[in-house]
């Protein structure tokens, strides 16, 4: 058996979101067991501008609803922490000597989930008070970023919150092969099995 979900980007879908997000249950983590509360919104990458828009918007009628949304786009970080100490700028002097395998462990070994993109992530987190924290960017980011690796250290950060991570492809669960992130629906990117599909929660 299979199970999947993964939903165009409507005002339908972002109506539900929105519903999901701001109901009690939600924002409580009343859920199965004691479940990290990471949760997975999986999306057609060829919506991914009209995804970019409706997360924007959850997070201002989120705000409206009192629901404070702590939106960080890993692409974005990536590119702050990249600009510390002028990494970004040495790395693209040295581009054209460095083969692309060699940039992609340059860039691995700067961004290392577990060093640096959570520490930087912990960091915002306790700048501001928030009820959910969102993720995305993760297309951009991708190969020198994998979902499971971010989302494996993560859960020793964010575990108060909930956090729902935009995603462009689709969340599978298989009972031969366990839970996968498929990346843009062609590269099964990572296992990962530990959050739930937004899509399939109810309110």
């Amino acid at each position: 058996m299979v199970t999947t979900g993964q939903a165009p980007v409507t005002p339908e879908l972002q109506q539900s979101l929105f519903e999901i997000l701001s109901s009690k249950r939600f924002l409580s983590r009343q859920g199965p067991g004691n479940e990290i509360p990471f949760f997975i919104c999986p999306y057609p990458p060829s919506d991914a501008v009209a995804m970019d828009t409706l997360r924007q918007d959850l997070v201002r009628d989120l705000g409206k609803a009192g629901v404070g949304i702590l939106d960080i786009n890993l692409y974005d970080l990536s590119l702050e922490l990249l600009r510390v100490d002028d990494v970004l700028g040495q790395i693209l002097e040295e581009e054209g000597a460095l083969s692309p395998d060699e940039l992609l462990e340059t860039l691995q070994g700067v961004l290392d989930p577990e060093h640096c993109l959570i520490p930087a992530i912990a960091a915002r987190m306790a700048e501001q008070p928030f009820d959910i924290l969102f993720l995305s960017g993760v297309g951009e980011t991708f190969p020198y970023l994998r979902s499971h690796k971010l989302l494996n250290n993560l859960q020793r950060a964010a575990k108060d919150q909930p956090t729902l991570l935009f995603f462009p492809g689709s969340y599978t669960h298989a009972l031969a092969s366990g839970a996968s992130l498929d990346l843009f629906g062609r590269l099964q990117d990572d296992k990962y099995y530990r959050a739930f599909n937004i899509l399939h929660i109810k309110v």
